[in-house]
């Protein structure tokens, strides 16, 4: 009988051991200067006295990463005694106190500026807050602020501010007009990280509309002079499967834009418009990278020179020309190869070619204008990055791209960060 309780309390006992799990002791954060230990141990899903499990720590790590602070972190485990053990999260801190200059020449050769700053690290807690003031003939200004873990680890808040006035031109019946734009907005958008791979924005957006005549042709059935109140419904979801390491990206992320817009103007019907960006990105080797967007977008197809996707530069097709047409809906692909020309502990230079190509669908036409030769253009060429590594967004690049399609232009694009 004693003999049977012995065995029966060696299998208990082995049974026990055996289900004993590794259980984290504690979390420690090394490598923080500015952003606080509290907002990353909310960020993150790794926690004291749970269950070790490599895989979330691995996740933490992509999250992390994710955030605009941190520029790289890795984990360290260590065993303590018995099943418990200490995770070591190390991070490499960004600086996130970015100035902005930006100088260029505007469609009627002026010369224009804009002067900027944003932290996007506020009080090492993850916050953006930035302004900026531009003048290419007309003042403009900007304030905004976002939170994204404001409320706890799953829901923040941004709030956005801003006049903007530019001359754009309008294109109509093969004409053209060039109007004094003026827009004043307020937004307000709930941030919300459904989980790992998903977040959603939703929010409002009232705005001020005013366009006044300059130059150009004019047509009885367009105002010379317009004013109206909008209210915007935006709505965004993102879909984020990226891995980051430096200036390396690799991975999937799709983005959806939502918005419905309302007009209090006769000359403006209420509309829809949407788009969705696809990046797929992929390692080539230790030194390459393969980058590409595709964006599909429509919107109400009302026939009117203020129809809301444009042919720009620095919005599509780099090369191109600013703002040089309008359209109800766009179709484009920018597909680039990144690679590594120089690099040390805090400088990498990044030498590029891309092929982007795009379509368009005419204001109040039909959707086989999509495959129309006019509509198409399609470009090519080379460019330069200059990235700094212990800096948040602190790429300085520069293109080149020629016209591949009839009767196109060709011209250099200048910019902050990439591309796409």
């Amino acid at each position: 009988m004693r003999s049977k309780i012995i065995v029966f309390l060696i299998i208990c006992s082995s049974f026990s051991l055996f289900s004993q799990e590794n259980t984290i002791l504690d979390v420690k954060i090394k490598g923080l200067k500015k952003t606080k230990i509290a907002l990353i141990k909310k960020v993150i899903e790794t926690k004291k006295n749970t269950s070790l499990d490599s895989a979330l720590l691995n996740k933490d790590m992509v999250r992390l990463k994710r955030l605009p602070a941190i520029s790289h972190a890795y984990f360290q485990v260590f065993h303590s005694h018995q099943n418990n053990y200490n995770v070591f999260i190390n991070v490499v801190e960004n600086h996130t106190l970015i100035p902005e200059f930006n100088l260029w020449t505007t469609t009627n050769e002026k010369t224009a500026y804009k002067i900027g700053l944003s932290d996007y690290n506020f009080l090492g807690q993850n916050i953006t807050l930035g302004a900026f003031y531009q003048n290419n003939g007309f003042d403009s200004y900007g304030i905004n602020f976002k939170a994204p873990t404001l409320f706890s680890s799953k829901w923040g808040l941004a709030l956005n501010h801003q006049k903007w006035t530019s001359e754009e031109p309008l294109y109509f019946d093969e004409k053209t007009a060039n109007y004094k734009y003026q827009n004043t907005s307020y937004e307000a958008l709930a941030l919300h990280q459904i989980n790992f791979k998903n977040n959603l924005h939703f929010g409002l957006n009232y705005f001020k509309e005013k366009y006044d005549y300059l130059t150009g042709s004019t047509d009885p059935t367009i105002p010379l002079k317009l004013d109206v109140n909008k209210w915007l419904f935006k709505t965004v979801y993102t879909y984020v499967n990226l891995n980051y390491y430096y200036q390396y990206i690799n991975g999937f992320k799709s983005q959806f834009y939502g918005q419905y817009v309302i007009s209090e103007n006769e000359h403006q019907d209420n509309f829809l418009i949407f788009w969705n960006d696809l990046f797929y990105y992929k390692r080539v080797g230790k030194k390459g990278n393969w980058a590409n967007r595709l964006r599909i977008g429509l919107s109400s197809n009302i026939k009117s020179p203020f129809a809301p996707f444009a042919l720009d530069n620095n919005v599509n097709l780099r090369g191109v020309g600013i703002l040089v047409d309008r359209g109800t809906g766009s179709i484009v692909w920018n597909t680039e190869y990144r690679h590594t020309l120089y690099e040390n502990n805090w400088l990498a230079i990044q030498g590029n070619t891309f092929i982007d190509a795009g379509t368009w669908r005419n204001p109040g036409g039909k959707l086989s204008d999509f495959v129309k030769e006019k509509n198409m253009q399609a470009y090519s060429g080379v460019g330069l990055r200059f990235i700094n590594k212990k800096i948040f967004n602190a790429i300085f690049r520069i293109d080149y791209g020629y016209g591949l399609t009839k009767n196109a232009s060709k011209g250099f694009v200048f910019g902050i960060g990439q591309y796409f």
